[in-house]
């Protein structure tokens, strides 16, 4: 495992930008080949894969090993504190040496680079999220041309910057070394992913490299630089759009004519004809589109695209042309005063929408490994699991193209923050305007995406500020107005002047979570962690309440054959040994408080592979409860993104995939409650309700049923009925006294099941518990299975003549699927599950294992 693990890792892999590319009149000639690096201080030469980074590159030259191999990561810090040097020789093709402008593009240089052609400086980049481009026609060569960048340290440029200063930045969970000069925390000074620094649930690399393509392009006379379709005006009856065309010329040119077609058909939109001054130009189109395919996410409709075809001729040639894809859309965040507070929701062509989804970070440590495939699974299990939005979070990336593109295809709207979390900032003077351009360059690469919800200015720097101190801590310094400033030019001023420039009809947002105060339950978005950091119990999701949850979630380990790609030695295998621990970046106390949730909701498991497997129930549970909560308070709750999606190492954390890609009982759990019907028992004191919760567009009528059920089978209650669900809201459905539904049969001897049959047949259940698990005692049951083979591998057909809790299947290894898992089973119920597997179907049943809990109690 561990030798596939490095042919993936270091494998010379594509960033898979999907970069908007002009295709008549500029010719590109990727510079990818004959790379090299060395230690600055040093003189011996390796091969470099670019893109790539500085870690990636040693581990391929076997100078250091797998960085997340047990405690490898611990012995890998000296390379951030080292220069590092790439270069490469190229020659230039004569169709490109003939054009009269040759830039070199750098899509991501990560970060503080000095790069230098034929021995000549050409730019100092310092910011990883900017793109660079150098107009290179005079100094390049037909041959053997030497490109050389200098990456430098991000520690030692920065820690100067740390000493010179009368106070501190307060920053997140920036990982630093623990003594020595280089404990102190010097993220903030760097436009770099905060999370390279480490994080509570991230390893600490900080990555030197050309992480993103580099580029030679060349044309004659005029570029379209840039195309923004400006969606001023979408319904199903017309769509108003303004294509702003950004034209680069180098000469003055008359008589230039502009049009926009459908790419497919050949339509042509619109067309204006202008003419064209030395420089840039913008340039609008405007024309309206009747009866428009509209875009939907996920679950409400169609994922319609156009693909747009902007050309420019000039004396009847085509000079240049430009391809882009978008959907149409009206797409707002209603956030307006109420009778209960301040509403916060998304409105998709006119219609409410409840945000079901979660929190993303960055798939890997080392973010050019991401391959295309790792991340259409990683979107398609969003929308495997009903999701409908994704809320990128500022402490990674602006993320490549295909995360958008792939987003757009599968109707997932983005919360997009922008690149700032848990931290203030130095932004004044020439970091803010970096961070202009930052901004500038970011917006326009991603506003055509019709995934982009809104943008969000940062990560919990208002509550931090507001509620955690900090502006005491700083009043008391006497540094309060010079940070504050600070933080109002950047999330106040210089990000949405960039979005009303740039998106002018996207919602800015300036930080989130965004009030007054901390734990806000009726205005605006809301982080809610007294479930996990405040320690409270996991029914208090029943009752907290907040017009959009963007934040919540609970812990758990990966399961155990993912612990064994990572940590296959025995004695690693507890939950408290050094390498588990290593592999949990909340702190100390976590993997303990993970065991204290898990005995008052559990009973003690036996071992470390029944604990893990505990852990990820509990997990499962907790946010089913808090999901299903939001859920019933719909329409004053209007969203709820769990945290987090994924992870970017193998570690313990609040991830409901961990880092290969294996579904965690949350992610299985959470796609039942995503559905576009949730049926929603809950009791209130003495009462049992049951809500049904539905973001169908129409009203929908079918059969509510509801039982009373001992773990035999034994029905203690039932009822049936034929009720109507209205459209796009929650109802509570069913009210009884739970005392008369059990008619003295104990609670913690039955289990309620609630469905809902709707007129097509689709079948919605539920299943509750009216105590602690811990308090109850789960039937040893006989469960019998068959398999047979199905495309691509097998099916598994279980029943039981008792309830089953949380039957878990797993085969060796982790190349595998289970459609679904963790999921009960009913008295006589069958159930079905595929299996994605390579296996042979006699290897298959030998290794299939039938888990519950009661096998790990």
């Amino acid at each position: 495992m561990r030798l596939k693990n490095k042919v993936k890792l270091f494998a010379a892999i594509l960033m898979f930008v999907s970069y908007s590319v002009s295709y008549a009149n500029v010719i590109q000639k990727e510079i990818n080949t004959g790379w090299k690096y060395r230690q600055a201080r040093l003189t011996n030469w390796y091969p470099a894969t670019v893109p790539g980074v500085i870690h990636t590159d040693l581990y391929a030259s076997k100078i250091i090993e797998d960085p997340f191999f047990r405690l490898n990561e611990r012995g890998q810090q000296w390379i951030d504190k080292e220069d590092w040097i790439y270069e490469t020789d190229f020659d230039v093709p004569e169709e490109i040496m003939g054009k009269s402008n040759i830039f070199l593009h750098f899509y991501g240089l990560d970060t503080y680079a000095d790069v230098y052609l034929n021995g000549e400086l050409i730019l100092n980049a310092n910011n990883m999220f900017r793109e660079w481009k150098i107009n290179v026609k005079d100094k390049l060569k037909p041959e053997i041309n030497q490109l050389q960048i200098y990456f430098h340290s991000p520690i030692k440029i920065d820690m100067p910057k740390f000493d010179s200063l009368p106070f501190h930045y307060r920053t997140g969970p920036d990982q630093s070394e623990n003594g020595g000069i280089f404990d102190k925390r010097v993220s903030i000074f760097a436009r770099k992913a905060g999370y390279h620094y480490g994080w509570d649930w991230g390893s600490r690399f900080v990555t030197s490299g050309i992480w993103r393509p580099v580029f030679l392009e060349a044309w004659n006379d005029l570029r379209i630089e840039n195309v923004f379709i400006h969606q001023k005006s979408v319904n199903t009856k017309k769509a108003v759009i303004t294509t702003n065309v950004e034209v680069l010329s180098d000469k003055e040119i008359k008589g230039a004519k502009i049009s926009v077609k459908d790419n497919a058909g050949g339509k042509v939109y619109g067309t204006v004809n202008t003419d064209l001054k030395k420089g840039s130009n913008l340039i609008p189109v405007n024309f309206t589109i009747p009866n428009p395919r509209l875009w939907w996410c996920n679950g409400l409709g169609k994922a319609e695209m156009y693909t747009f075809n902007t050309e420019i001729t000039v004396n009847s040639v085509v000079a240049d042309n430009n391809r882009t894809s978008t959907g149409l859309r009206s797409i707002k965040v209603i956030n307006r005063p109420d009778r209960y507070g301040t509403e916060f929701y998304l409105e998709l062509n006119g219609v409410p929408v409840f945000a079901k989804g979660a929190n993303y970070i960055p798939s890997d440590n080392f973010l050019p490994r991401v391959t295309a495939e790792k991340y259409e699974q990683t979107i398609l299990d969003a929308a495997n699991a009903n999701m409908n939005m994704l809320r990128v979070w500022g402490g990674g990336i602006y993320e490549n193209d295909i995360f958008y593109d792939l987003c757009d295809k599968y109707g997932i709207m983005v919360w997009q923050d922008f690149m700032f979390a848990c931290s203030l900032y130095p932004s004044e003077g020439e970091f803010l305007e970096n961070i202009r351009q930052e901004a500038i360059d970011n917006v326009k690469r991603l506003r055509n995406h019709p995934s982009i919800a809104l943008w969000c200015g940062n990560n919990e720097v208002n509550e931090f500020w507001i509620s955690w101190g900090w502006k005491e801590f700083y009043a008391e310094q006497g540094y309060e107005d010079v940070v504050w400033k600070q933080y109002t030019d950047l999330f106040h001023k210089t990000l949405p002047e960039v979005v009303l420039a740039y998106d002018p009809d996207k919602f800015y947002w300036p930080s989130s979570p965004y009030n007054t105060g901390s734990n806000d339950d009726v205005n605006n978005d809301r982080h809610y962690w007294g479930v996990w950091h405040g320690k409270e119990p996991t029914y208090k999701f029943n009752e907290i309440r907040s017009r959009f949850f963007s934040e919540y979630g609970f812990q758990s380990f990966p399961e155990f054959e993912s612990v064994k790609v990572f940590a296959p030695d025995p004695e690693d295998w507890n939950i408290t040994s050094e390498v588990m621990m290593a592999h949990q970046r909340a702190g100390n106390y976590a993997n303990p408080r993970i065991h204290e949730y898990l005995i008052d909701e559990y009973k003690e498991p036996k071992d470390f592979k029944g604990f893990l497997y505990m852990s990820q129930v509990l997990q499962g549970d907790a946010v089913k409860i808090a999901v299903e909560a939001h859920r019933r308070d719909m329409p004053y709750c209007m969203g709820t993104l769990f945290w987090q999606h994924n992870d970017c190492w193998p570690v313990a954390s609040w991830s409901s995939r961990d880092y290969y890609g294996r579904w965690k009982a949350q992610h299985y759990y959470a796609k039942k409650a995503y559905r576009d019907i949730l049926v929603s028992p809950i009791a209130k004191g003495d009462t049992l309700d049951v809500f049904i919760v539905s973001d169908r567009l129409k009203s929908v009528r079918g059969v509510l049923d509801i039982k009373i059920v001992k773990f035999d089978g034994t029905e203690v209650y039932h009822m049936k009925k034929t009720i109507g669900v209205p459209a796009n809201t929650s109802t509570n459905l069913f009210s009884a006294d739970i005392k008369s539904l059990l008619k003295d049969v104990p609670a913690n001897e039955v289990f309620v099941l609630a469905g809902f049959t709707d007129h097509a047949g689709a079948l919605y259940t539920n299943r509750y518990f009216l105590t602690k698990q811990k308090e109850i005692d789960f039937p040893q049951a006989d469960i019998k299975k068959s398999i047979q083979a199905v495309d691509k591998g097998y099916e598994v057909s279980l029943t039981a003549d008792k309830f089953v809790r949380a039957v878990f299947l797993s085969i060796d290894g982790i190349d595998n699927f289970f459609e679904d898992n963790y999921f009960d089973i009913l008295p006589g119920q069958e159930v079905k599950i595929k299996v994605r597997t390579g296996l042979s179907k006699h290897e298959f049943e030998k290794q299939l294992e039938i888990t519950s809990f009661t096998d790990y109690i």
